[in-house]
């Protein structure tokens, strides 16, 4: 059964792979810690040098996470792998301008799972709005971050302004966000936050999603 895309799910959205575990913790233990603080949405994005999650691995791993996130009745999202997501009956995709062609990811889940689009520039919403079937977009960097290797130049809260002024589909920032920014970002009207070390690396993790939940968010 499809979960209908609600923006309030982008409120408190964790994105995480092994990439950004902390020493003393598996990826299960840790996604669910945030899920019992009460994350809103998971991203399963693991890749990169720092990934220790063997290929062979991915569906057990993915298919673990899924089980986890539907206990808490959130939302499961997959980074930019179709298939993946297709055989564990993923709630939604997410795919980055350099991932898989946008038009083909619609086309393959229209009607089975939200879709969610990073576009940080002007043109690359404009084009986005064109384009039917996108739920939700991803913009940023807002801040410079350590959790990206290839992550594109910060876009700042000025920019991020820009983004949502300039589009009626919901925003979901990320990218160097830690909770002091979380008032300043809300005021941008985006629908949420999307963390991945504010929440991996925090010692208190109910307390860092608290402050996500209870971030006055304006959304348009």
């Amino acid at each position: 059964m499809m979960q209908k895309f609600n923006p309030t799910q982008l409120t408190a959205y964790f994105v995480c792979g092994t990439q950004d575990l902390p020493a003393n913790k598996s990826l299960p233990e840790l996604v669910e810690e945030a899920l019992k603080a009460g994350i809103t949405a998971y991203q399963f994005r693991d890749k990169g040098p720092k990934s220790t999650l063997k290929q062979s691995d991915r569906l057990s791993m993915a298919e673990e996470l899924h089980q986890l996130c539907q206990k808490y009745d959130v939302p499961f999202f997959i980074d930019d792998d179709v298939a993946l997501a297709k055989k564990v009956h993923a709630e939604g995709i997410h795919v980055g301008q350099d991932d898989e062609d946008i038009a083909q990811v619609i086309n393959e889940v229209a009607g089975q799972m939200i879709v969610g689009y990073s576009c940080s520039t002007m043109t690359e919403i404009a084009k986005g709005d064109l384009i039917a079937g996108i739920d939700y977009y991803g913009s940023g960097p807002i801040f410079t971050t350590q959790s990206k290797d290839d992550a594109d130049s910060e876009i700042g809260l000025t920019g991020l302004a820009k983004l949502v002024k300039r589009t009626s589909r919901p925003i979901v920032a990320i990218g160097g966000i830690k909770v002091t920014d979380l008032p300043a970002i809300a005021q941008t009207n985006v629908a949420g936050a999307a963390v991945i070390s504010m929440i991996s690396q925090s010692k208190e993790i109910k307390k860092t999603v608290a402050a996500m939940l209870t971030t006055n968010w304006q959304r348009q």
